[in-house]
């Protein structure tokens, strides 16, 4: 390719609404363009690095013999319904409706039109385990889009599916897509962890993560070091032993606590440990409200509590909803008096005695509260945040804390779907069946923007070999030499006929420029023909190199045996 033929509009400014650096190293370095809030074009520099990864990925589809498909983006809502999911998967879902009035969706994922398709065409075991696939656009109503293509709107995603008639066969598919995401990541060369995570929307048992890490993240990793244990922080749980309290029964209090408005002004207005104050939080969901209660110095994960609930579209309710429907301001909601309301309490207050609770009045508190005595809770589960610092739920060590970015997501979802939709096969003795399923998740366009999280410097990106949009670029200093450009142009011919993706900088202007575009673009080596031409040597430098080497032009298959090993060798994630 030549510089002067590609379209590659570069920018020197920063564009105003970069929130992350990979969408502003992206947008500068010509690889892609905002449509709109969320939606964005690739230009050709984007789509080779989203081909690259579409490639990589397809090798290890195949490799498991996961054979691919297409299905459509457009899903009728007859599918969700049947599964359940047309309410519980939330206002993500974008909806619509066709001139006859009936209802669609563009497709935020796939398992209802999977399950659809399989339950007409697979009816007997030994027609089992399948695997398919597809790399498809993606849909969703993020209510803020942001961070790039890490969040948006439309999306690019690889999606899987597998059908079993036993779990022992679901487990041993789960595996093998485990290890080829690992093998996936390894072959774009970043560092990256793989984690117990929550099964959200997607619904299932097991469920695992595989993050790119970066500091800017926008997941939490909670791990240890001593036993491998890690989890993101909507699934994290912790080794913490709650101390008992076994101070007797005091008598039920109402107090004024007037312009208190959080646990701390409650706790030093009672003179109270904040341990011993109970926050209680309403959430309105597909049901109905529900009453969470947390110990004071803790946060509810409502990835856990919708999780427990089996309610995806579980959120925290409004300040003026709660006052309309419990006519009590929301800093004052407590567990005691409150009626037909579902209460779920978090591990952590189990050996709380004598609390203090929301006194369901403006400006009042109950103090010394006692369970089953002054209210009752349906059940206690784990519906809290985990932080860094606390003790391994699987050894005496204490939790680490990384941030990181979700690009794969692999799923365990049983019957789930099977059950709902009626999809069955026909087993050995001729009964039918529901299938065991399992969902496995890729982000192809989230990769491209956490490799640039992970790896970039002052300069620009820098793109692992493996999915850079050029290996190598050819840059002429003096496009007025005719001896640098016929070099130039002797290294261009030889390095495509050996297979290296290289670009040649012919634009006629100044040295510096043309660094500095393929420093931004993060094109892995730089070949430099200039004034060192006229005593026989080039320079050759990689991108995360301080200074370039010379090299005599005498010997060119010595030159080229030489960059074939840089180019092996080159690994920015080492850095």
């Amino acid at each position: 390719m030549r510089f002067s033929k590609l379209y590659a509009p570069t920018l020197k400014e920063v564009p105003s609404d970069s929130d992350i650096k990979s969408i502003e190293l992206l947008t500068r370095g010509g690889f892609i363009r905002k449509a709109a809030s969320g939606v964005y074009t690739y230009l050709p520099l984007g789509w080779k690095v989203i081909r690259k990864i579409e490639d990589i990925v397809r090798q290890e589809m195949e490799r498991i013999e996961s054979q691919e498909i297409l299905m459509p983006i457009v899903q009728p809502a007859e599918l969700w319904q049947q599964s359940g999911r047309w309410e519980d998967y939330g206002p993500e879902m974008m909806k619509l409706e066709d001139r006859h009035n009936r209802s669609f969706t563009l497709g935020p994922t796939h398992e209802e039109m999977i399950t659809y398709l399989i339950k007409n065409e697979l009816r007997s075991y030994k027609q089992l385990p399948l695997s398919l696939y597809q790399i498809n656009n993606k849909y969703r109503d993020e209510i803020r889009p942001r961070f790039g293509l890490i969040r948006s709107r439309e999306f690019i995603m690889k999606d899987a599916y597998t059908f079993h008639d036993t779990e022992k066969s679901l487990d041993e598919a789960y595996d093998d897509f485990y290890k080829a995401y690992e093998r996936i990541l390894e072959k774009i060369g970043v560092k990256y962890v793989a984690v117990d995570a929550d099964n959200g929307a997607i619904g299932g048992s097991d469920s695992h993560e595989f993050q790119m890490l970066a500091d800017t993240g926008e997941s939490s990793i909670l791990f240890c070091d001593e036993c491998n244990y890690a989890a993101t922080d909507e699934k994290a749980e912790s080794g913490e032993i709650y101390e008992f309290n076994d101070e007797k029964d005091k008598e039920l209090e109402l107090k004024d606590t007037p312009n208190v408005k959080t646990i701390e002004d409650v706790a030093n207005f009672l003179e109270k440990d904040i341990k011993s104050i109970i926050k209680s939080i309403l959430f309105k969901g597909r049901d109905g409200w529900v009453l969470a209660l947390i110990r004071g110095d803790y946060e509810i994960n409502i990835s856990k509590l919708r999780g427990y609930l089996k309610d995806q579209t579980l959120h925290m309710g409004e300040p003026q909803e709660i006052k309309k429907e419990f006519d009590v301001e929301t800093g004052f909601i407590g567990p005691i008096g409150i009626k037909n309301i579902k209460i779920i309490a978090d591990n952590s207050i189990k050996t709380i005695k004598n609390a203090v609770v929301g006194g369901m009045e403006k400006d009042k508190h109950y103090i010394n509260a006692v369970f089953e005595r002054d209210f009752k809770v349906e059940a206690y589960v784990d519906i809290r945040i985990v932080k860094k610092g606390e003790k391994c739920p699987k050894c005496d060590k204490y939790l680490k804390e990384k941030r990181g970015i979700e690009v794969g997501q692999i799923f365990k979802i049983g019957q789930k779907y099977s059950k709902s939709m009626e999809a069955f096969y026909t087993d050995e003795s001729g009964k039918q069946k529901p299938f065991f399923m399992g969902c496995y998740g890729w982000g192809i366009s989230r990769t491209m923007s956490a490799v640039v999280e992970q790896l970039h410097d002052k300069n620009g990106i820098l793109w692992p070999k493996n999915i850079a949009p050029f290996e190598v670029a050819v840059v002429i200093v003096s496009m007025k030499d005719k001896e640098q450009i016929n070099m130039a142009e002797k290294i261009y011919t030889k390095l495509k006929n050996n297979g290296v993706e290289v670009i040649i900088d012919d634009r006629n202007v100044s040295t510096g420029f043309k660094f500095k575009d393929i420093d931004l673009m993060g094109i892995p080596l730089k070949i430099v023909v200039g004034k060192s031409l006229k005593d026989g040597k080039i320079e050759i430098k990689l991108r995360n190199e301080e200074k370039g080497e010379l090299y005599s032009i005498d010997n060119m298959e010595s030159i080229l045996e030489n960059i074939e090993e840089k180019l092996n060798n080159y690994n920015p994630a080492k850095i």
